[in-house]
C-alpha cells in the first residue's frame, strides 16, 4: 500500500500525482506490493526528525527511513520518505523548475535511499535514469 500524508498546510499537494509516481517506482523495481509512506511536512517537523535521528539541528529537504522487512501481518514494509515542502520550495528556484517537479525529484531520491542507495555516483546515475524514464515528457523535459 502506498500512503501519502500531507502534514503541512501552506502548499497544495497533488496526492494522486505522488501516489502514481511511487506506483511507477515500485513497478520499475519489480517490488511486490510494498507498504511505503510519503509524508509532506513543514520546517519545524523535519528539523525535529533530522535532530532526533541524524543529530543535525537544522531542516533538510528529504529524509528516508528504510524498513525493508516483513511485518507480523505478512506485509512488506519498504519504508518512509519525509519531504519538507518549504525546503523544496526554496530549492526549486535555484534549480529553475517548479515546486511539483522538485518534490518529484526528492521523492525519487528518498525512494532510492529506502532501496539502499547511498550518496555516490551510483545513486546519481540511478536518479538520472529514473528521472528520464518516469518524468521525461510529463513536464516537457
Amino acid at each position: 500500500m502506498i500512503e501519502i500524508i500531507n502534514q503541512q498546510k501552506r502548499y497544495r499537494i497533488n496526492k494522486n500525482n505522488f501516489k502514481n509516481l511511487l506506483k511507477r517506482l515500485v513497478e520499475f523495481y519489480k517490488l511486490e506490493d510494498p507498504d511505503v509512506t510519503l509524508a509532506f511536512v513543514n520546517n519545524r517537523t523535519i528539523k525535529e526528525l533530522n535532530n532526533r535521528f541524524l543529530n543535525k539541528n537544522a531542516p533538510t529537504d528529504v529524509l528516508s527511513f528504510p524498513i525493508n522487512e516483513k511485518g507480523a501481518d505478512g506485509k512488506f514494509y519498504l519504508g518512509d520518505i519525509i519531504i519538507c515542502v518549504p525546503q523544496a520550495s526554496k530549492q526549486c528556484f535555484s534549480k529553475k523548475h517548479d515546486l511539483e517537479r522538485e518534490m518529484e525529484l526528492l521523492t525519487i531520491h528518498g525512494f532510492l535511499h529506502i532501496l539502499g542507495f547511498e550518496h555516490f555516483a551510483e545513486m546519481e546515475e540511478e536518479e538520472n535514469t529514473i528521472r528520464n524514464l518516469l518524468l521525461e515528457g510529463e513536464h516537457g523535459n
